[in-house]
C-alpha cells in the first residue's frame, strides 16, 4: 500500500500527466488540421509544449519541494529525459501510423465525425505517449527529482 503522501504525489504526477497529454492531443491536431504539417513534425512540436507544460506543473505542484533545487539543473535534467523519450516515442510513432491509418480505414465509415487519417494518427500518438509515460516517470523520479521524499 501506498503511504498517503506518496498516493497524493502519484495522483498530482497523473493529473499533471493528463494535462500534458492534453496539450500534446490539442497542438498535434492543430498541427496536423490547421497547419498541413508532417504528422512527425507535428508529433515533435506538440511534444515539446506538453514537455514544458508538464516541467512547469510538476516543479511547483507536484514536486514543490523541487523549487529549492537549481532550476537550471533541474531543467538540464528534465530536458534530458524528455529528449530521450521523444528518441523512442519519434521511430515508434513513425513505424505505427501508417498501419494504424490502414486499420483506420477497417472500422471508419464515411459518416464518422473524424477522418480514418486523423483517428489513425492520433491512435499512433495515444500509444506512442503511453510507452514513453513510462520512461518519463521513472527517469524523472529516480534522476531529476531525485532526493525529494
Amino acid at each position: 500500500m501506498l503511504k498517503n503522501s506518496q498516493s497524493k504525489r502519484f495522483i498530482k504526477f497523473a493529473l499533471v500527466g493528463i494535462s500534458g497529454t492534453i496539450v500534446d492531443f490539442s497542438i498535434f491536431n492543430l498541427c496536423i488540421s490547421v497547419f498541413h504539417l508532417d504528422s512527425i513534425i507535428a508529433s515533435v512540436c506538440s511534444f515539446s509544449l506538453a514537455v514544458i507544460n508538464n516541467f512547469i506543473w510538476n516543479r511547483l505542484w507536484t514536486y514543490p519541494e523541487s523549487k529549492e533545487l537549481s532550476l537550471g539543473t533541474q531543467l538540464v535534467k528534465f530536458s534530458i529525459v524528455s529528449v530521450i523519450g521523444l528518441v523512442i516515442r519519434t521511430p515508434l510513432f513513425a513505424m505505427i501510423e501508417e498501419p494504424l491509418i490502414q486499420f483506420s480505414n477497417t472500422l471508419i465509415g464515411p459518416d464518422f465525425f473524424i477522418t480514418p487519417v486523423t483517428f489513425g494518427y492520433n491512435l499512433a500518438l495515444g500509444i506512442a505517449i503511453v510507452v514513453v509515460l513510462f520512461w518519463n516517470y521513472f527517469a524523472n523520479r529516480l534522476w531529476t527529482y531525485k532526493g525529494i521524499k
